[in-house]
């Protein structure tokens, strides 16, 4: 069966724009055109524009994707090459989380911080208190890590001097 834009883009959910897009950058090489110019999909491109969305979705680059389907067309001669992309995806996807377990640790902090000082009612008792004090190095080695008011008060009073 074969669909127009109109119909893929109504299928996939996604825009005609973006399927033009796909098609210039090189990830839909299979798509055929009517002799008017006109372009007509099959279940096959359908197929592929899924595989695109999930590749998309474990944020590999488009550049990536192109290479990807460029290896796929040349059958199992490329099939070490292919591994070698998903290794390297999954290495990336890897340190993000490692970069991401950063950033959770951060705003874990925080939220504590903020608890202590709602129960304590004043942010500096808070920052203060030894049990954020004990959280702060054990998360971020350094218990100066996140000045008090009164260090930034201190600093932008020596700076006006």
């Amino acid at each position: 069966m074969t669909y127009s834009i109109g119909q893929v883009a109504q299928k996939t959910g996604l825009s005609a724009h973006t399927l033009r897009y796909y098609e210039k950058e090189g990830l839909l090489p299979f798509v055929k055109k009517t002799h008017s110019g006109i372009r007509t999909y099959n279940d096959e491109d359908i197929s592929w524009l899924s595989m695109i969305e999930c590749l998309k979705m474990t944020g590999m680059s488009l550049k990536d994707i192109r290479q990807y389907i460029e290896w796929f067309s040349e059958g199992d001669s490329s099939l070490p090459n292919r591994l070698e992309l998903f290794r390297k995806r999954k290495a990336d996807i890897l340190k993000e989380m490692e970069t991401l377990k950063t950033i959770l640790g951060k705003v874990e902090f925080k939220i504590r911080l903020y608890e202590e000082a709602v129960k304590l009612g004043s942010l500096d008792l808070a920052m203060q208190s030894q049990t954020i004090q004990k959280l702060r190095k054990k998360l971020f080695g350094n218990p100066h890590f996140f000045p008090t008011r009164n260090d930034d008060a201190e600093r932008l009073s020596a700076s006006a001097d």
